[in-house]
């Protein structure tokens, strides 16, 4: 099966008000009540769409929107798009009780993540 996309994150400077917009815009439900104040959109379930996240992004980075693919081994794939012309932007990541994650360039520099699946 293919490795299907299962995250969307927006990020910009100012998490508050992107999580406010994208909410009133859209009637998401922006969950972010955790200490990080990552805001988890959840998906509609009729729908078959997946959920994602509005937050900040780290200081000095620009906004951005990031698509994460699911795969069983992020490394095997960061090896892989690095024969291929990628590049690793942010290694392979575990957040404890949460994600594990990966950034990489395509060969045009889209900056595409690689989530760990939880299978």
């Amino acid at each position: 099966m293919a490795a299907p996309v299962v995250h969307f994150e927006i990020l910009g400077k100012d998490a508050e008000k992107l999580q406010s917009f994208y909410s009133k815009i859209f009637d998401w439900e922006i969950d972010a009540n955790n200490p990080m104040k990552y805001g988890m959109v959840q998906p509609a379930q009729e729908s078959g769409a997946i959920g994602g996240g509005v937050a900040q992004a780290p200081d000095g980075e620009t906004p951005q929107v990031t698509v994460y693919i699911e795969v069983d081994d992020p490394q095997a794939y960061l090896d892989k798009i690095s024969g291929m012309g990628g590049q690793t932007i942010v290694p392979v990541t575990e957040i404890p009780d949460m994600v594990t994650f990966a950034l990489f360039a395509d060969p045009e520099g889209n900056v595409v993540g690689l989530v760990k699946s939880t299978q």
